[in-house]
């Protein structure tokens, strides 16, 4: 029985990976289809999203959260700052600190591209009964807090 079950958990597990995948590369495209009426490219709209979710950052942080390299990241701020999507301000803390802050036009591309998903992702919901978007949710939330709570873990080692 117990191998029967070890199997099973493989099987569930390959195929929640696969659909969680499958789920991000549609989110993903679909954000793309709606980043064409903007002009700003995948990678700024990455950046103005980690800039609207967390805050200020300096390019480093940013760097850090979008996995690239340091120079890359001030070739795409420099791109952004120039189409005044962000703007570059001194810490107050310590004047030698650079961040690089959100600005108002940057922000309402965030909130119309992420609305437009929003959207995109109502109307499949539509074909789902309230209890199956309940459950969706739930397992969805649950998934998420208990994959933050192994990153916290890891970051303590």
């Amino acid at each position: 029985m117990s191998e029967t079950k070890s199997q099973l958990n493989a099987e569930q597990v390959a195929n929640v990976e696969k659909s969680l995948r499958m789920i991000a590369d549609i989110v993903k495209q679909k954000g793309r289809e709606i980043l064409n009426e903007f002009p700003i490219t995948p990678p700024q709209f990455v950046a103005l999203q980690w800039l609207h979710e967390v805050g200020d950052m300096t390019i480093g942080e940013l760097s850090n959260k979008m996995y690239l390299a340091c120079s890359t990241t001030t070739d795409l701020v420099d791109r952004m700052e120039k189409n005044d999507l962000v703007i570059r301000v001194k810490d107050e803390k310590d004047r030698r600190v650079v961040r690089i802050h959100l600005q108002d036009k940057g922000a309402t591309i965030i909130r119309e591209v992420i609305g437009q998903r929003r959207e995109y992702l109502s109307q499949v919901l539509e074909r789902f009964s309230e209890d199956e978007v309940d459950r969706v949710e739930s397992g969805l939330v649950h998934l998420l807090d208990e994959m933050k709570r192994d990153a916290e873990t890891w970051k303590s080692f």
